[in-house]
């Protein structure tokens, strides 16, 4: 009787123990976002001199990550919206509405009035009601050190017929949180999973809601049976048989103190609504069979023409105690759902080089019966065919075309084809996390996303399109050089490690950034999330200022003076300084 008491005990302890866990990063976490709320009031006044939309063709989006990318239901457009930017000193969060037009291949900023705030890892579903509607729900604001998070519990909706944002308040949502995913479902927008982190602690999601596009109204879903645990980042996608599956995503917990451990998650499972039971839903495991993705977190999704979950790159890392290093990926993968197979997306290559070898062939028929006739497997492109038996025995007969080498070794196109077509390089989006895709007319366009070169995070504009029913190559609509970045992590390094020593001169060690934390903690001081510890605020103002230029100019618009907009930025800094102060 008393050995099942502790059972019984210890049960409770641990449900007691999640909700206290809970409960200390939300209290942890609302002094950081009252403090970030003023700035993020502070831009939304900013916004707010916006009355009359505005289109305004311009370049290609500057780069960015953590944005979304979707597909008008009707037009031949591309919506962005939001995202991030990290130079090595400074985060930038963005509210911009991009527009896309396919067929033009050129870009339109939309600007709005009365638009959702700054964010990034939000997510963006569209449905095809009163002309299309973009769904926004939640994401993440940070301050510009990067250090201090918001993380929003909003729902929004862009009308794109009328071009009008509205934001729609209702009660018994989901907390805030971002890394969330959500899919249309019916009439019904689902969400699962997400995390909201502070400085000091962060917790991790697996709850399941329900949004009804009727009745404006959100529901919490229970579901019977096992389901993923808690997760940010998964794939989330409808199958068409209607049930909805989650496959992946990432976590961490503390191992010891000031110690996280990572996990990439590779399992999968499946969201199914019981029929004749009104928001009743059943979690099951399944064990998809074919070439499945390697473990992996930041990876993109979209879903293909043919109802195939379509899965784009992503980020390898292995971790261990003191250090993080990631492989960055750019392999595709595909999951048929009807099939629970996942399958490697593999390029056939360009019909342009099997054109011109065809007509070399006609040009000179002599020279090719030659050729055959000394070996025509090395002069002719060479069908592989292989045969791989599944797990579950079946199986699949795979075939490829791959140009053959030459008798010298060299590729063929080197000795048949000519100059130009020898010399192409491959074209293909580099290796990357945290990329948005979108599908339009069969055809897969991937924008952004970041790397890493050693210390140095790259963040991405470039712009690709991949046909999903020729499967043959990537075209490059945007290029970008990643040199040209800006990258200011030893300025960055330096004022940590002034802040660590407190000195009023700078040093020149720039090694221990940690360090500046640590002492942060240490100390017990409260420091605006603004200011790093042994600052004043006039110290931070001339640090920022290119930060509130650039505000200044976005409020102003195209046209304005350089001296107004100089003059608008320290007038609205030292403003919000003196607030705070």
């Amino acid at each position: 009787m008393g050995k099942k008491g502790k059972k019984e005990k210890k049960g409770r302890g641990a449900e007691k123990t999640a909700a206290k866990m809970e409960k200390k990063v939300s209290k942890r976490s609302r002094k950081e976002e009252e403090d970030l709320e003023a700035l993020i009031a502070h831009f939304q006044t900013l916004d707010a001199k916006k009355t009359q939309v505005v289109e305004t063709p311009c370049p290609p989006p500057s780069p960015r990550l953590n944005a979304s990318l979707s597909a008008h239901p009707e037009k031949d457009e591309l919506i962005l919206f939001g995202g991030e930017y990290f130079n090595g000193q400074k985060t930038l969060l963005y509210n911009e509405l991009y527009i896309y037009n396919i067929r033009k291949d050129s870009w339109t900023r939309v600007e709005i009035p009365s638009a959702p705030p700054r964010r990034c890892a939000h997510q963006a579903v569209v449905v095809p009601q009163g002309g299309g509607q973009v769904w926004i729900f939640g994401g993440e604001f940070a301050s510009p050190d990067g250090e201090q998070f918001y993380h929003y519990k909003d729902l929004w909706v862009l009308h794109l017929a009328t071009r009008t944002w509205e934001q729609v308040r209702s009660p018994g949502g989901p907390s805030g949180r971002s890394g969330h995913r959500m899919v249309a479902w019916k009439r019904q927008l689902i969400l699962f999973g997400g995390f909201h982190e502070s400085t000091r602690d962060y917790i991790y999601y697996n709850d399941v809601y329900a949004f009804n596009l009727d009745t404006f109204t959100w529901s919490k879903l229970s579901p019977s049976g096992t389901g993923p645990t808690p997760r940010s980042g998964c794939q989330m996608t409808v199958t068409p048989q209607g049930s909805i599956v989650i496959y992946g995503g990432y976590s961490k917990q503390r191992v010891k103190k000031d110690v996280d451990r990572g996990t990439q998650h590779a399992d999968m499972f499946l969201l199914k609504s019981e029929e004749g039971g009104e928001g009743r839903w059943t979690w099951t495991r399944i064990n998809p069979s074919g070439a499945k993705p390697s473990p992996r977190s930041g990876f993109s999704v979209a879903v293909a023409p043919n109802h195939q979950t379509l899965l784009f790159g992503g980020v390898c890392d292995e971790e261990e105690e003191e250090s993080l290093q990631g492989d960055f990926l750019n392999d595709l993968y595909f999951y048929d759902a009807a099939k629970n197979r996942w399958f490697a997306g593999q390029l056939k290559g360009p019909k342009l080089e099997k054109r011109k070898r065809r007509r070399g062939k006609k040009v000179e028929p002599e020279g090719a019966d030659k050729q055959e006739s000394g070996g025509a497997s090395t002069q002719a492109p060479l069908e592989v065919v292989r045969e791989v038996v599944a797990e579950d025995g079946t199986v699949v007969t795979i075939k490829q075309v791959l140009p053959a080498p030459s008798p010298a070794g060299r590729p063929q196109s080197d000795e048949e084809d000519g100059p130009d077509e020898a010399e192409s390089p491959t074209i293909e989006p580099s290796p990357r996390s945290n990329a948005m895709l979108a599908v339009k007319h069969g055809r897969l366009y991937l924008y952004g996303g970041m790397f890493e070169a050693g210390d140095r995070q790259v963040t991405l504009s470039d712009l690709y399109c991949l046909d999903l029913h020729k499967m043959e190559e990537w075209t490059a609509l945007v290029e970008m050089d990643p040199e040209t970045q800006e990258w200011l992590e030893e300025t960055d390094s330096e004022e940590d490690s002034d802040a660590v020593e407190g000195a009023e001169g700078r040093g020149e060690d720039e090694e221990d950034e940690d360090s500046g934390e640590d002492s942060g903690e240490e100390g017990g001081e409260q420091h605006h999330p603004l200011v790093r510890p042994g600052e004043q605020f006039a110290d931070y103002l001339p640090r920022t200022e290119q930060y509130w230029v650039q505000l200044a100019r976005d409020a102003a618009g195209p046209g304005a003076q350089e001296k107004s907009v100089l003059r608008a930025a320290h007038a609205t800094a030292s403003a919000f300084f003196d607030d705070l102060a």
